[in-house]
């Protein structure tokens, strides 16, 4: 097939959606994701209404000879939602909800933010886990795993996952489920997007309205670093932590006089009673003198509000690893890439995130699920973010300067966190049996490896 304009425009009038080229207005702000260090320029975007028009979609490119790339979200750090001179299948007009109150399940398109979702689910008093970031699609967040503010409480993403509708590489739509195509439904949860485009989600509810919530900023130092991880770990599993060590930016938030000053920016859930969580949050509020105290009451859904300041698309750099602990070499290796002469520059933001895991995700066996690091305690990311692109390369320096000193501790990595070395952590990502597993279910539904733009298990 050539792809000429007449070619386009009979594939164009055949759908109910639309299709962008590069001429059209709104092109070059529909082809970039969240990382704008992937710079990629598609020969066309295509965004489906419907997962007849996904099905359109994928036989167009298989033939016009096409890469296919899939966006939901456009989150991917490593670039994954967008290809030079292919085929973007962007979800983001695919936004139906359909929740079933009594019932406690939600059917979710994919072009849909968990932010979103997390709206219109919490106006009934009900929420899926998702991640702590509301513009994350919700494809791409459940495919991977789904690690956030409600983890230990609730589990990952995909624990709260019913079934999925996915058009699959020969253009069958097929709904998988525990019962229906479960080799299928067992792949996609932590898989990623190797096995098809999954167009709907069927999600559990849970009933969750008000929680104990924030942000919770300390002093850096080793010793604060090791109790809080210690107390994260220890803690009910009502309580969920995500900590960022990191030089504190000019937020209107902060006193002005912290601004620049190393600190431990620590996210907390508490989704229990909440006199029981004041008591919980005293512990971790006295590991030292606060540089600022924003946990309080309040809807669930404003966990999604507390930093509106973060830009919604930024260069960026990580590395990440799944791990036990951090003993005093790791901490003292993270505090000292913090001093102002080790960073890559004053301007943009360096940091270390640390997520404690446990509670609800380890409850559920490892074999169950595609993600197979159930019983890792904490993922440390190391994050570069927001500088001129001319300096990718000392930001990328800097970033695996200290996942270097990290990686004596890494049992693993997350799918979700991976940036553009993802390839070569296949095996970090998925155990042995695990990548078995997977192959069979990719050669069985995707036998030419049609769907490659992702963390790619090859059939």
């Amino acid at each position: 097939m050539t792809l000429s304009p007449a070619t386009v425009s009979e594939f164009a009038a055949g759908l109910v959606g639309t299709v962008l080229l590069p001429d059209h207005e709104g092109y070059d702000d529909a082809r970039r994701g969240f990382n704008t260090l992937h710079n990629h320029r598609p020969a066309l975007i295509v965004r489906p209404a419907d997962s007849d028009d996904v099905a359109g979609a994928i036989g167009f490119a298989k033939g016009a000879g096409l890469e296919i790339a899939i966006r939901s979200g456009g989150h991917s750090i490593a670039g994954y939602g967008t290809v030079d001179g292919g085929l973007v299948i962007d979800l983001s007009s695919m936004r139906s909800i359909e929740i079933d109150q009594a019932e406690e399940t939600a059917w979710v398109e994919a072009g849909v933010t968990a932010g979103q979702f997390t709206s219109a689910s919490t106006a009934a008093g009900l929420v899926t886990p998702f991640g702590d970031s509301g513009d994350v699609g919700v494809g791409g967040i459940t495919l991977g795993g789904g690690v956030g503010w409600l983890s230990r409480s609730l589990g990952l993403t995909i624990d709260s996952l019913m079934a999925v509708e996915i058009v699959t590489a020969d253009g069958s739509t097929l709904t998988a489920n525990e019962t229906t195509h479960p080799d299928l439904f067992w792949a996609v949860r932590g898989g990623g997007g190797n096995f098809g485009v999954v167009t709907r989600f069927l999600f559990r509810l849970h009933p969750l309205d008000t929680v104990l919530g924030g942000i919770l900023i300390l002093p850096a130092s080793s010793e604060i670093a090791r109790r809080l991880i210690d107390l994260a770990d220890a803690a009910p599993e009502e309580l969920t932590m995500i900590s960022l060590v990191m030089r504190i930016p000019p937020f209107s938030t902060v006193p002005v006089e912290s601004h620049g000053k190393l600190g431990i920016f620590i996210t907390l859930v508490w989704s229990g009673d909440i006199e029981e969580g004041e008591t919980v949050l005293r512990t971790f509020r006295d590991l030292g003198p606060p540089i600022a105290d924003l946990i309080r009451p309040m809807p669930y859904a404003e966990m999604y509000e507390l930093m509106p300041e973060a830009p919604a698309s930024v260069t960026f750099v990580t590395r990440n690893l799944l791990a036990d602990e951090l003993d005093d070499e790791a901490i003292d290796a993270i505090l000292a890439h913090m001093e102002p002469s080790l960073l890559p520059s004053e301007e943009s933001l360096a940091a270390v995130e640390i997520r404690v895991l446990g509670g609800a995700i380890a409850r559920i066996p490892i074999d169950a699920t595609a993600f197979a690091h159930r019983h890792r305690k904490i993922i440390v990311s190391v994050v570069a973010a927001g500088f001129d692109p001319i300096q990718s390369d000392s930001h990328r320096s800097w970033v695996d300067s200290l996942n270097r000193a990290l990686s004596h501790l890494a049992n693993g990595v997350y799918v979700n966190f991976l940036d553009v070395d993802g390839e070569t952590r296949l095996g970090e990502a998925f155990p042995e049996s695990t990548l078995r597993r997977l192959t069979d279910v990719k050669r069985r539904y995707d036998p030419t490896n049609l769907f490659h733009r992702n963390l790619n298990v090859r059939p």
